[in-house]
């Protein structure tokens, strides 16, 4: 039974994943600009509330010269991982695009495997295996699959590619650095990467909801629900605080019904529901 500490953190990864939850209907609203955009717009002001929050805690910003160079990889694979994940929304449904992108902590464990030696236990396997049936059940099973949801289906494999390459290129990043001071410069660099992509597909004049969508995506999933999950660790087990957070798919799909009335099939609760049983597994 948690208590103390613990459950505090409890709460707090709660408090994270309702924040991540909002992600999904939050680039929905914003889907009258172009995906880079809002990729550029959402990493550029998340840079600038860490950046503030940063200094309003008296944490310094500057990085060290031998570090700056793997900081700045960091930022191009985060890069990816954003823009796949938020173009992704604009080709599939919510329930397909998070479920998949929620593949990620199994791919982390497949990656770990190979690059770092370490050894996959009997129930990470078996969750492997039934993450990839409900990937299959998705992408093979579903009576409204069409080209179009395929390809936002891939980006979103996509996604979960490239987060799994981030969190396993800043493992020891986040040792070195403080945790404000590595986000700071992964979501800047992040962010003027795709700035040029986000120039040349301007959509102007801008409308106030798309923009203000954008600005909740940055405070509330990216800059707020960091923040919050990254407490959560210092007082509870990563794993719990992980399985917590996976329950962002179940936010973000309810979410999506009662803000959009999107509402998936049997098929597609079927596959998140393999999917999930499979990354809790591979997570536990």
């Amino acid at each position: 039974m948690l208590k103390g500490e613990e459950l505090k953190g409890a709460g707090l990864a709660v408090a994270a994943t309702a924040c991540f939850s909002t992600g999904a209907v939050l680039v929905r609203f914003a889907q009258a600009l172009s995906p880079f955009e809002v990729t550029s717009f959402r990493l550029l002001l998340g840079a600038a509330l860490v950046g503030t929050a940063a200094r309003m805690r008296g944490v310094p910003l500057a990085l060290d010269g031998p570090l700056r160079p793997q900081v700045i990889a960091v930022g191009f694979v985060a890069a990816l991982h954003f823009l796949t994940f938020i173009t992704s929304f604009y080709y599939t449904t919510i329930a397909h695009a998070l479920t998949l992108t929620y593949t990620a902590p199994a791919m982390l464990v497949v990656a770990s495997r190979i690059f770092l030696g370490e050894r996959l236990r009997a129930r990470q396997t078996l969750g492997l295996l039934l993450t990839v049936t409900g990937i299959a059940v998705l992408a093979s099973f579903e009576p409204t699959l069409t080209a179009r949801m395929l390809g936002g289906d891939l980006l979103a494999l996509g996604a979960a590619a490239s987060f799994a390459a981030y969190s396993l290129l800043g493992r020891h990043l986040r040792a070195a650095l403080p945790l404000l001071r590595y986000v700071f410069w992964a979501y800047l660099t992040a962010g003027l990467t795709t700035l040029p992509l986000a120039v040349a597909t301007l959509t102007v004049p801008y409308r106030v909801g798309p923009l203000f969508a954008v600005a909740l995506q940055a405070l509330l999933p990216l800059a707020l629900g960091h923040t919050l999950y990254n407490a959560a660790i210092r007082r509870l087990s990563p794993t719990l605080v992980s399985l917590i957070a996976s329950q962002e798919v179940m936010g973000g799909v309810l979410l999506g019904w009662l803000l959009l009335g999107e509402a998936g099939t049997p098929t597609t609760f079927a596959g998140m529901a393999v999917t999930l049983a499979g990354i809790i597994l591979v997570l536990w």
